[in-house]
C-alpha cells in the first residue's frame, strides 16, 4: 500500500472516530448546529423589524449566520484536539502505526463536515422563513466553495488554537475571538451604520469580505471584486497560517 493511500485511510478512520465522539457529545451538536438556527430566529423574528437593510431581513441575514455556523462550531474542536493531546492520546497515537497528518486531518475535516451540516440546516430554515435567492447554479457552486474554504481555513487555525493551549479550558476561550467577529462584522447590519471605530473595524475584518461575497453570490449580484479577492485571500491565509501554526506545534508537543 503507498504512503498517499495508508494516509488517507488513516485520515478516514480518525474521521470515523471523531464523528462518534461528536454524536456522543449533544453539547457540540446543540453549539455547532442549533445555536446558530436559535440566533437567526432571535435576529430575524425579534430585532429584523428594527434594522433597515434595502432589502428582506432574512435575505440580508443568511449570509451572516453562514459564517456563524462555522464559527460557532469551532470552540469544540479546539477543546478536542486538546484533550487529545493533554491526555496523552496522540503520544498513543504515534506508538502505532498511524500516519501523523491523519491526527490532525481528522479533526479538520469533521469540522468541515459539521459546517456542512450546520450550513445546511441554516438554509433550510432560512427558506421556511421566506429567503428567496436569486443566485444561478454557478453562484451556488461559489457559494459552496467560499463556504468550504472558510471552513478548512478556520479548522486549520482551531486545531492550531487547540494544540498550543495549555488546558481544555483556555483551548475553548482561545476561539471566543472568531466566534464573536461575525457580529462585529456587516453580519447583521450594514458596517457603513456603525459608528466610528467599530464601522471601521467591520470593514476590514476577515469576516466582512466573507460576508459580502456570499451576499453578492447569493443575491445573484456579482459580488465586488475587492470583497471577492479579500475573501479569498483571507480563507486562503487561515488555512496557511493554521496548517503551519499546527503542524510546527505538533512536531514541539507531541
Amino acid at each position: 500500500m503507498s504512503a498517499v493511500s495508508t494516509a488517507l485511510a488513516d485520515s478516514a478512520i480518525m474521521l470515523r472516530r471523531n464523528l462518534k465522539h461528536t454524536m456522543r457529545n449533544p453539547v457540540t451538536v446543540f453549539n455547532a448546529i442549533l445555536f446558530p438556527i436559535v440566533i437567526m430566529l432571535m435576529f430575524v423574528k425579534v430585532f429584523g423589524g428594527a434594522f433597515s437593510v434595502g432589502q428582506h431581513y432574512i435575505d440580508y441575514a443568511t449570509p451572516g449566520m453562514l459564517v456563524m455556523a462555522v464559527s460557532y462550531g469551532l470552540g469544540a474542536t479546539a477543546t478536542s484536539v486538546n484533550s487529545d493531546m493533554t491526555k496523552g492520546i496522540i503520544n498513543r497515537f504515534k506508538t502505532m502505526d498511524v500516519s501523523r497528518g491523519a491526527m490532525l486531518t481528522g479533526h479538520v475535516v469533521v469540522t468541515t463536515v459539521r459546517c456542512l451540516v450546520a450550513a445546511a440546516a441554516i438554509i433550510g430554515v432560512a427558506f421556511a422563513m421566506g429567503f428567496d435567492p436569486h443566485a444561478s447554479a454557478l453562484d451556488w457552486l461559489g457559494v459552496l466553495g467560499l463556504f468550504l474554504l472558510l471552513a478548512v481555513g478556520a479548522s486549520w487555525l482551531t486545531v492550531a488554537m487547540g494544540l498550543g493551549a495549555k488546558s481544555a479550558e483556555s483551548a475553548g476561550l482561545a476561539a471566543v475571538p472568531l466566534i464573536m467577529l461575525p457580529f462585529l462584522s456587516s453580519a447583521f447590519v450594514p458596517a457603513d451604520t456603525m459608528g466610528a471605530g467599530v464601522r471601521q473595524f467591520a470593514e476590514y475584518q476577515p469576516f466582512t469580505p466573507i460576508i459580502e461575497t456570499l451576499r453578492g453570490l447569493l443575491s445573484g449580484h456579482h459580488a465586488s471584486t475587492g470583497h471577492t479577492v479579500s475573501a479569498l485571500a483571507w480563507c486562503i491565509g487561515l488555512a496557511i497560517v493554521g496548517y503551519l501554526w499546527a503542524v510546527s506545534t505538533f512536531k514541539k508537543r507531541a
